[in-house]
């Protein structure tokens, strides 16, 4: 799929210091990365919050996304859950015209088999004509997406097109990218594997440091695919410990302080998250200074 190749950003949700969203701040971020050069944007993923989020909040958040997008870059949006039967519904009530793609993580808590997360994952396919992207980050959800299962679903439903890997087990990636179909994508999950996934195969990476540093994460990820990986090498170890900073305190809180920063929006989250810490705070606010 053409249109998840390259430097996917999973955009931040803003919030006023009332809890509210902050629409003017999300126009801005949204502006701010389509401008750099990323190829896609993901709304309503772990980064952007999506948990805390209520239903009216989340349709009034792609509304938004796709105006201000007006077509400039595809469009996924975050749609998963541990309740097969909610995704579904939520799917099928949701206005997605203007979404190129859905993005659906693994369920989390119940703790499925593989039998399970092929049902689960072939329900949700079944259920829309929208290109599917599977999301496997084990150390959120306890549930890993064997290599197994994602290519019976590949090879089964036609209209689930590719993975966001972030399990950081590279045989497992390579022994997708080994043996999906040729329209299958697989796209790094993690900021810190995008060169090694590339390098193997993959597609891309739907990406948090993106929010802040757009150019250089496009010009990471485009060197990498032309197989210029001197000067992919040389970006991502620049910005090395930029990438380590944004999860040391937990995510999005890190890039949160990063945008913040650069006056794009608040450094405001919603309970549970908070705010990283002062000393966090403080080192962020260096290394964004010396990547300047």
């Amino acid at each position: 799929m053409k249109k998840f190749r390259g430097t996917g950003v999973a955009i931040i949700t803003p919030f006023k210091n009332d809890s509210s969203i902050d629409f003017a701040a999300l126009g801005r971020v949204v502006n701010h990365v389509i401008i750099s050069g990323v190829n896609y944007i993901v709304v309503l993923g772990t980064t952007g919050e999506s948990v805390t989020l209520t239903k009216d909040e989340k349709k009034a958040i792609i509304s938004y996304v796709i105006e201000v997008t007006d077509n400039r870059v595809p469009l996924v949006v975050g749609i998963g859950g541990n309740n097969t039967q909610e995704v579904i519904n939520c799917i099928r009530h949701s206005n997605l015209s203007g979404i190129e793609g859905i993005l659906s993580v693994a369920p989390y808590y119940n703790k499925p088999n593989q039998r399970g997360l092929f049902q689960h994952f072939k329900a949700i396919a079944n259920s829309t004509s929208i290109p599917v992207i599977l999301y496997n980050v084990p150390g959120r959800t306890c549930s890993n997406i064997s290599s197994d299962t994602c290519l019976e679903l590949a090879n089964e439903c036609e209209n689930i097109v590719g993975i966001k890997e972030a399990s950081g087990d590279m045989a497992q990636i390579m022994r997708i990218i080994k043996n999906k179909p040729d329209n299958f994508s697989v796209i790094s999950g993690d900021d810190l594997m995008t060169i090694p996934i590339i390098a193997s195969g993959g597609s891309g990476v739907i990406s948090v440091l993106a929010n802040a540093f757009p150019l250089a994460t496009s010009e990471l990820v485009t060197n990498s695919l032309k197989s210029n990986y001197k000067s992919a090498r040389e970006i991502q170890l620049r910005y090395l410990e930029m990438i380590e900073l944004l999860f040391i305190d937990g995510n999005p809180a890190g890039v949160k302080a990063m945008l913040s920063m650069m006056n794009l929006c608040l450094n405001n989250l919603r309970l549970p998250l908070v705010p990283v810490n002062r000393t966090i705070y403080t080192r962020i606010q260096k290394a964004v200074e010396e990547v300047k």
